[in-house]
């Protein structure tokens, strides 16, 4: 499986690497929420464009990527528009979608767009074509907010995106039982092992809590927490998640530590 390194974040190895959410409506609020994310326990900041009050006005979707950058510094930058389709805020038109992914696309500030997987074979073809001529990673991404597909409709959807030609596939389902997020982790798993060629990011929303911490068991390499207001069901804070990452990654690896602990020694031997 080929991983992605975005500013110097590798995707697809080690510990999932925790996405958070800009979800405020205005320029001021997105700037002011992008500064307090700097010293939090994080690897990439989405912003959530379909929450802002002027998602639909071009320069000021550009003015406001442009600051967000300069805020952000080295801080990989996630674009993503999520339609009504998809449970976001607003629905553009196919050709408005097309546009204002490739202009962010382009502008060299977002490090990867979000595209729907299933907002039509033309605009996803257009949209991923823009990004990869320009640099820009794709995140191809599917979202169920009724239910949670049979196991082998979540693996052909996260192997449409991967053979659509994203850099990584997400896929995030809405749970009505302990069976459903069992589905969840059990394609996560398979796509993982047998068919994944690039990363994956998978969830189960709202009590499917449990897919959001346990990533690197089954495959997932990314997972979403909030500081502040969440953008989805189950979002839990990013300190706490990264406590919970930390623990498990100890767990499943306790050669590292014991590297640490040897090293730590070695060094006080020389001091």
């Amino acid at each position: 499986m080929k991983t992605v390194t975005l500013r110097g974040v590798e995707i697809g190895t080690g510990r999932p690497k925790i996405i958070v959410p800009i979800v405020a409506s205005t320029q001021a609020g997105i700037l002011e929420q992008a500064a307090e994310l700097k010293t939090q326990p994080l690897h990439m900041v989405e912003w959530r464009v379909d929450f802002y009050d002027s998602a639909l006005d071009l320069p000021q979707v550009l003015e406001t990527l442009h600051k967000l950058r300069e805020v952000l510094e080295d801080i990989p930058i996630l674009f993503t528009f999520r339609t009504q389709n998809e449970g976001g805020k607003k629905l553009p038109e196919p050709e408005d979608y097309v546009s204002i992914n490739t202009a962010a696309a382009q502008s060299g500030d977002a490090d990867a767009i979000d595209v729907e997987i299933f907002s039509g074979n033309d605009v996803v073809r257009r949209c991923i074509s823009a990004a990869h001529v320009s640099g820009t990673a794709v995140v191809g991404s599917n979202h169920d907010f009724e239910k949670t597909p049979a196991k082998s409709d979540l693996i052909y959807r996260l192997r449409k995106m991967q053979d659509s030609g994203a850099d990584i596939a997400k896929i995030a389902v809405t749970p009505h039982s302990a069976a459903d997020i069992i589905t969840l982790l059990d394609a996560t798993q398979e796509m993982h092992f047998c068919y994944a060629q690039c990363p994956i990011i998978t969830m189960s929303m709202s009590d499917g809590v449990i897919s959001r911490l346990c990533g690197e068991v089954f495959g997932s390499a990314m997972t979403f927490g909030m500081v502040g207001q969440a953008s989805a069901p189950g979002q839990i804070p990013a300190d706490q998640l990264q406590t919970v990452i930390d623990i498990l990654h100890q767990v499943l690896h306790p050669e590292e530590e014991e590297e640490e602990e040897e090293e730590e020694e070695e060094g006080g031997n020389h001091a």
